[in-house]
Formats: C-alpha cells, sequence, structure tokens
C-alpha cells in the first residue's frame, strides 16, 4: 500500500518516503509545490519504490531483525531543518545509531541559538560569495609549469598561490564566513575595525611579497639553493617542459591562440564569483558560479583549446587522463585531512581547550588579553579549520570576556581571524594547503622549513598590530 501526504516542509525539500512497520510506504509531499511539481515529485517518489529500494528494504529488515542500523550524514541535514525526521525514525525504530561530523554539532547549537545557521548554502553558492581560498586549487597545474619554465622551483610557484591568497585572507576586510560571522554574533557592524584590518592587509602582503621574491631570485640565480632542487629533473618530466628544444619554448601562432583562451578563461573564472551584489555594483551581473560551474568552465576550454591548436584526438584525451591522474592522490590527503578533523572535534578536544582559554585570560590587562587570545586561537584554529565553525563556538565567549578589559569587539574579531588564517598556511588539516602541495609534489616538512620564517614574522607583527590597536 502507498499513501500520500502533503505536509509543510523546506522549500529546499520536495518529497520524501518513509517506509512503516507493515511494509507500507508513506509519500510526504511539499505542500507549497505548485501541482505539476508534486505530480512530478510522486511520480519520483513512485519510481523509488518500484525500484524496490535497497536501502528503505533493508532498514525494515533490520528493524524486524533487531539489528543495529547506523545513520551516518552530514551537516546539510542539520542545515536543512531535516533533524526532526532523523527523530522521527529514532523514535520509531528504523535508526538506532547516529553519526556526525564536528559541523553536525555546530549548526544544531546555531538553531537552537538563534533560530539559523550561519552558513546559508544555496544563497552563498548564487552570489558566489564563499571566498577565494578554497578556489585557489585550480591555480596550482596551471601556473606550476609556468613558473618552472621560467626558470623558478615548484616551492615559488606554491608560494605566489598559496601565500597570496593566504595573508588575504589572514587580514581580510569583508571576508564573510569569518569577519562577517564573527561580527554578526559580537552585534556589530562588519566595518567596525575596518582601518586596522586594511592596515594589515597592507604591510603584511607587503612583507609576503618581499618574502617570496627573495627566495624566488636566490632559486632564478642558482637553482641548487631551491629546498626542492632534488626535484628539478622530475619536475620537468612531471609538467612536461624541454628546455633543450628552443622551438618549444617559442610563443608560435598556435600557442598564441592557446594563451589567449586560457587568459580568457581564466578572467572569466575570476569574474564569475566576484559578487557584485554584496558589494552594491548593481551595472554588473553577478554570476555566482562555484565548483561545478568553473569544473565546467576548464572542461570546456581545454576541448576548445585542443581544436584551436589542432591536436589530436588521443593526445587531446591523455591529457586530461594524465591531468585526472595527478589530481587523483590529492582527493585522498583532502579526505584523510578532514578525517583529522572530526576526530579532534568528536573527541572534545576542543571544547576542553576552549575551557582552558576561558580560564587562563580571566583577570588580564587588555594588551595582555588581547594577546593572550590570539595565542589562544592558534591551536583552536588548528582543530577547527572551518572561519565560520570557529567563530560559531568562540566568538559568543570571547567578546564579553574582553569588554571587562575594555577590548573591542572588532579587535578579538582581528585576533579570531588573523589567527585562523596564519594557521592555515601551514596546518596539516587544512585541505587547501595538503591539496596544493600534493598537486606539487612538495613534501610538507620542506613547505614547513620554508614557511615558518615567514609565519614567525607575520605572528609578531601581528601581535605588534594588535597591541596598538589596545591601546589606542
Amino acid at each position: 500500500m502507498i499513501f500520500v501526504r502533503e505536509i509543510k516542509m523546506p522549500l529546499t525539500i520536495r518529497a520524501f518516503t518513509i517506509p512503516d512497520a507493515n511494509g507500507d510506504f508513506n509519500i510526504y509531499i511539499n505542500e507549497d509545490l505548485s501541482d505539476a511539481a508534486k505530480r512530478k515529485s510522486l511520480i519520483h517518489e513512485e519510481n523509488h519504490i518500484k525500484r524496490n529500494d535497497i536501502r528503505a528494504i533493508g532498514i525494515i529488515a533490520a528493524k524486524k531483525a533487531g539489528a543495529a542500523v547506523i545513520f551516518s550524514f552530514g551537516a546539510h541535514v542539520i542545515k536543512n531543518n531535516l533533524s526532526r525526521f532523523v527523530i522521527a525514525l529514532i523514535k520509531e525504530g528504523y535508526i538506532t545509531h547516529i553519526s556526525g561530523n564536528g559541523a553536525c554539532s555546530i549548526h544544531d547549537f546555531e538553531l537552537c541559538y538563534n533560530g539559523g545557521t550561519s552558513e546559508d548554502v544555496p544563497t552563498a553558492i548564487e552570489d558566489g560569495s564563499f571566498g577565494m581560498w578554497e578556489e585557489t586549487m585550480a591555480f596550482y597545474p596551471l601556473l606550476l609549469p609556468v613558473f618552472i619554465a621560467a626558470g623558478y622551483d615548484s616551492i615559488t610557484a606554491v608560494s605566489v598561490i598559496m601565500l597570496g591568497a593566504g595573508v588575504g585572507t589572514l587580514c581580510s576586510t569583508v571576508n564573510p564566513f569569518a569577519t562577517g560571522i564573527a561580527s554578526g554574533f559580537a552585534g556589530i557592524s562588519l566595518g567596525d575595525g575596518l582601518l586596522l584590518r586594511l592596515l594589515m592587509l597592507l604591510v603584511l602582503e607587503a612583507v609576503a611579497i618581499t618574502f617570496v621574491m627573495r627566495y624566488a631570485t636566490k632559486v632564478y640565480t642558482n637553482p641548487r639553493a631551491s629546498i626542492v632542487a632534488d626535484q628539478f629533473e622530475e619536475n620537468k618530466k612531471r609538467f612536461a617542459i624541454n628546455f633543450d628544444d628552443t622551438e618549444s619554448m617559442t610563443l608560435a601562432g598556435k600557442r598564441k591562440t592557446a594563451l589567449i583562451i586560457f587568459a580568457g578563461t581564466f578572467l572569466l573564472m575570476i569574474y564569475s564569483v566576484i559578487p557584485f551584489s554584496d558589494l552594491g555594483i548593481t551595472f554588473l551581473p553577478t554570476l555566482g558560479w562555484y565548483f561545478t560551474e568553473l569544473s565546467g568552465l576548464f572542461l570546456v576550454a581545454g576541448i576548445i583549446v585542443g581544436v584551436a591548436t589542432r591536436m589530436r584526438e588521443q593526445e587531446l584525451i591523455e591529457g586530461f587522463v594524465r591531468g585526472a591522474s595527478d589530481l587523483l592522490g590529492v582527493a585522498f590527503i583532502i579526505a584523510i585531512s578532514r578525517g583529522i578533523t572530526v576526530i579532534m572535534n568528536s573527541g572534545f578536544i576542543t571544547d576542553t581547550i576552549l575551557n582552558w582559554g576561558e580560564m587562563a585570560l580571566s583577570g588580564a590587562n587588555s594588551i595582555l588579553f588581547i594577546l593572550l587570545t590570539y595565542l589562544l586561537y592558534l591551536p583552536l584554529s588548528f582543530l577547527i579549520p572551518s572561519s565560520s565553525g570557529l567563530a560559531t563556538l568562540s566568538i559568543p565567549i570571547m567578546v564579553p570576556l574582553g569588554e571587562f578589559t575594555n577590548i573591542s569587539s572588532a579587535l578579538i574579531i582581528t585576533a579570531f581571524q588573523s589567527a585562523s588564517g596564519l594557521v592555515n598556511l601551514l596546518t596539516p588539516t587544512r585541505a587547501v594547503v595538503m591539496g596544493g602541495l600534493a598537486v606539487a609534489h612538495i613534501p610538507y616538512d620542506r613547505w614547513l622549513k620554508y614557511v615558518i620564517k615567514l609565519v614567525v614574522i607575520v605572528l609578531l607583527l601581528t601581535m605588534a598590530f594588535l597591541a596598538a590597536g589596545a591601546l589606542l
């Protein structure tokens, strides 16, 4: 038997089906849908039933046998207000155990605390406001061959991308997932503290640029001075660069065409992720592209380059396969990095450190308080790489503590995002860091040896800025 019911649900949910203990099926359809959408949703759910969905049948069988049913899910289940249905399945005995990642706990707390979540994923994807830190992964396969062909090493190429974006995130002025969410929890405007963060951005970016240029000059002058000097020949083969073939380095007609197409694709990618509407710019349309659209963009651009340069079909396909194989290891590394973060959060290590920090900061003077706050956020940022998650957990605690020492909420937010951004330059649980190093085939210990000097410099300069901010 099939029973169909219309109920009130979030617009993101069209319909779903739940089997009962008698083996009958209950189809629930969103009552706010149009008649045509309701009919389409009903047919969709009936097809699930006709195909004898294995998971549903298996759950029913498990319940009848008294076996355990473990439901593992991600944060979107909570974000889309589906926890009520999970609870219903638990009460009915269809689910005996549940497991979720750290984001589930964060968003569950947010829903209980203020009736909403800090991240509206559909909106963020639509307007492209997720930022340009994660998106930098697309730059590594593109720029690595260019830098190596120009006489630099893979460390230089990675530095230009990772340190440029990383320091920019560290000193971000309007980052929606660090500055924005933290400001919301603190009850202040996004513009509060903007002047200090802008000054930090100018100084620290200049420091990072100088740091990278000094290393690049040293490597260009003496390739043996490179931290990855032993990979020089390997990288030439890996990125298909022939330094002995002078003709191959000549910018001929086909290569000019390919370069023009690449430049156009590159500019379109940058334009597509800029949220013009959020910036108050109305004469430029906001495309709101994200990973799916950008992947399609580069796929199409690659085909266009192949056709324009008259590449053979086999050559073009081999190029795609070779690129995909390079990124397979990256995917595994990212998965492992995320797994470490889940374990740390699930073990309540984060909560313990936050409690210790709260006790340690009590009674400190203004300068000491802001510096200790910054230092506290360093290990917390390691445990919680997500800036929005860290802001959600810590800002409601840290801001009231700062009021007792006359530290403004804006300065605490600056300390939070600065620490989060600094740790993100080297943390092994950060997918962007490990993914970028994997693409460039740079061992993590060598990257750490290289970047640690800059990290120390940025740390000291940031502490100086925070101390100055506490005095003003």
